[in-house]
């Protein structure tokens, strides 16, 4: 997976913006995985999701721990157990799961010495930000769920 949202070439240099956290990309994994298995009504297991998306146990149980307490997901004890969505896929937006992992953002310092172009910067850095936000409402688990589908059927693996 990508370390950024974003990238952006010039001089033959790189530059990131809106990176995406280890934290949200992992959450981010493991509910697409259990968005794919959604519809077949059995919950995933901690130890599938980590073998599918190579996500580290510890990392991963405190995420789905989040996810449990913020109400996004449930878990089921037993033999059959594992994880499940609370709600359907197309209803969680990608702006939902980062608000919740990552938390509110903290306001900026304000500078005491405001300054015309100083103003200009931040006013561009809202406009992107407001961009970002309206993307990731735009775009649910059921989105990632159908385009996964929709590329692995585009290439389909042949076993030898």
């Amino acid at each position: 997976m990508y370390n950024s949202i974003l990238n952006i070439e010039g001089n033959n240099q790189k530059h990131t913006l809106l990176d995406l956290s280890a934290k949200v990309e992992y959450a981010l994994l493991a509910l697409l995985e259990l968005a794919i298995h959604h519809n077949k009504k059995v919950p995933v297991t901690m130890s599938e999701i980590t073998a599918k998306q190579a996500i580290p146990e510890r990392y991963l149980e405190q995420i789905l721990t989040q996810l449990r307490r913020a109400g996004l997901i449930q878990s089921q004890r037993g033999a059959k157990g594992g994880f499940v969505l609370t709600r359907e896929p197309w209803q969680i937006t990608l702006l939902e799961i980062v608000s919740l992992v990552e938390g509110e953002r903290k306001e900026r310092e304000e500078s005491s010495s405001i300054t015309l172009e100083k103003t200009l910067i931040l006013e561009v850095w809202e406009q992107a930000n407001i961009a970002s936000v309206e993307v990731l409402r735009r775009f649910t688990l059921q989105d990632l769920s159908n385009t996964r589908e929709d590329r692995s059927q585009q290439n389909p693996m042949y076993y030898i």
